[in-house]
């Protein structure tokens, strides 16, 4: 395969050869000696060489492919290998991109390597043959400018594999800031997380500085072997033809070095220098993992977050987390009517997506007492979730203010004393108890979990699933089953506001009127539910209806009798006594 591959290259040598010699023979022998015949006759051998030399390279472009190929093929079953055996989960990475990415830099390489040693032997020997003394001025610099750039190669190599190894860390902990956005907003964690993900971009910022510093080198390597000797050979002229280096002769060096050499030193040089490196980092990461590919992503786990946090929305990268959390009963101290500021107030609040955009909330006022009931409905897309982001202070609104229990929104005390259960249920390898106390910074006494679940209706599953010690599998969990997880764990932790944002949509009607009930009764509990069914309107203190400039508020028989949009709502629905 590579004595192929090195005799269809020596045709491109063998163009390289003609293309100054036979300029120089056109020139000497043919148009300066008056014989425009034979002239004609050197240019079209030149010609000649040039179609030759484009016949080869299309052979050579096969024999790369089969020098290549094979490797590819080495590499995919080491991927492989390691991917299946060993439960690799970058092996779909190594498969869809690395492999492609070693493949091209090795077909690069080649292409490159090959064409820049034929390309300079035929132009050596060419140079040789017009005259020995132009192998004095052109040969030094090249050498020099081919020895300058092969000692940057393991120098840019590491800074290569350290820029790589700074983007990636920057992508990980880039990905794990974005699907834990809303628990670091929740948790008041924005800072650490700004301060962690500013370190990797300082750090890529810092590689990519000192990667670039090695273009000076190799762009002195290229002018050294590929443009000074253009310039000796003009500054030398005089001295070669007084010493019978003929006028033909340097025209055909001069087009040895411009048409041949350079370029073929620039591909070499810019092939080389980016081809090689990330050759030479993706294969050491594909045949043996590096320190990069395990390295934990920054993202807070359970245990580093702070004990007060209450965000349901827990980042599915702790997915596979098993955490040892719970709790005692969240009893907050004796209210004082008086004293005790509202469990959520809003005031003047008003939000919209983007400058140009119709206001989602505009002006809204709105206050929920401590130990109250709100539920708020409204059409599909009318700014419900919108307003438990605010108030869990994942969003941030345009004017106004939003207070829980008297605590500024957003901010770490307000996040403390809420707990948002979104409509997606999030559920974590591990036993049930660890998912049931998350939220709790001490392991929940059996007793109280046992009691939380049958108030909220997790029962029969807790006994179906083997008791609280029992391993879970999300996966194998339904919708309904991972949201009366949830609405437990939301149940058992301390903060005394719970948001349900369509919490119980999987739910039958009699499970979720079983689960509003148990959040409306807990002790020192208030209970905000963005509801899908008219049915938890009926069991509220208050309901809120959103409907843009129609937002209502009042009790279920208030509004019936005063809110067109929540008559359309309800419309002829009754709601079965035994539901309320």
């Amino acid at each position: 395969m590579l004595v192929r591959l090195g005799c269809w290259s020596a045709l491109e040598a063998g163009q390289t050869f003609l293309l100054g010699y036979g300029l120089a023979r056109a020139l000497d022998a043919g148009f300066l000696a008056g014989d425009a015949r034979t002239g004609l006759l050197w240019l079209a051998a030149a010609g000649l060489g040039v179609a030759v030399g484009a016949y080869g390279t299309g052979r050579v472009y096969r024999a790369v492919a089969d020098l290549v190929e094979p490797e590819r093929d080495r590499l995919v079953e080491t991927v492989v290998a390691r991917g299946v055996r060993e439960a690799d989960d970058s092996a779909v990475s190594g498969l869809t991109q690395q492999v492609e990415i070693a493949r091209d830099a090795l077909a690069g390489l080649v292409m490159v390597s090959r064409s820049f040693v034929f390309t300079a032997a035929g132009a050596l020997v060419g140079l040789f043959s017009l005259a020995p003394p132009l192998l004095l001025v052109v040969g030094p610099p090249l050498l020099a400018g081919v020895a300058l750039f092969a000692a940057t190669l393991r120098p840019l190599a590491r800074r290569q594999e350290a820029f790589l190894v700074a983007d990636e860390a920057l992508a990980r902990e880039w990905g794990a800031v974005g699907q834990g956005l809303r628990d670091i907003t929740a948790t008041g964690a924005e800072e650490r997380a700004a301060r962690d993900l500013g370190t990797r971009v300082d750090g890529e910022l810092a590689a990519a500085r000192a990667l670039a510093r090695w273009t000076v080198p190799r762009t002195a390597a290229l002018a050294i072997g590929g443009q000074l000797p253009v310039v000796l050979l003009l500054v030398a002229a005089p001295w070669l033809l007084a010493r019978g280096v003929t006028p033909g002769a340097l025209v055909g060096a001069l087009a040895y070095v411009t048409q041949s050499l350079l370029p073929a030193l620039q591909n070499l040089i810019h092939g080389l220098g980016a081809g090689g490196s990330r050759l030479t980092v993706v294969l050491r990461r594909l045949r043996a993992r590096t320190p990069a590919d395990t390295e934990p992503t920054a993202t807070p786990t359970p245990a580093s977050i702070p004990t007060t946090a209450t965000s349901e929305a827990l980042s599915q990268h702790d997915a596979d987390a098993d955490v040892d959390a719970a709790p005692r009963t969240p009893v907050p101290a004796a209210r004082t009517p008086r004293k005790t500021p509202p469990a959520l107030s809003l005031s003047d609040v008003s939000f919209a997506y983007g400058p140009a955009s119709t206001p989602v909330l505009d002006g809204l006022d709105l206050t929920v007492p401590d130990g109250g009931h709100l539920v708020v409905v409204g059409a599909s897309g009318i700014g419900k979730s919108t307003l438990t982001a605010l108030v869990a202070g994942l969003l941030r609104p345009g004017r106004g203010a939003i207070r829980v229990c008297g605590h500024p929104v957003p901010g770490a005390d307000a996040a403390a004393l809420r707990v948002l259960i979104p409509q997606e249920a999030y559920v974590h390898s591990g036993t049930l108890a660890e998912n049931l106390g998350r939220l709790r910074p001490d392991p929940v006494p059996e007793r109280e979990l046992r009691a939380a679940a049958e108030t909220v209706g997790l029962g029969p599953l807790l006994a179906d699933l083997g008791g609280p010690r029992a391993r879970v599998d999300p996966a194998a969990l339904s919708a309904g089953q991972r949201q009366l997880i949830a609405l437990t764990r939301a149940y058992l932790s301390p903060a005394p506001l719970a948001l349900l944002d369509e919490a119980t949509c999987h739910l039958d009607p009699e499970a979720e009127a079983r689960a509003e009930r148990a959040f409306a009764a807990r002790p020192g509990g208030t209970l905000v539910v963005v509801a899908h069914r008219i049915s938890s309107a009926c069991r509220a203190d208050r309901v809120l209806v959103m409907d843009g400039p129609r937002t209502a508020y009042g009790t279920h028989e208030e509004l019936l009798r005063s809110s067109e949009p929540y008559q359309e709502l309800v419309g002829g629905w009754t709601v079965p006594a035994e539901r309320r």
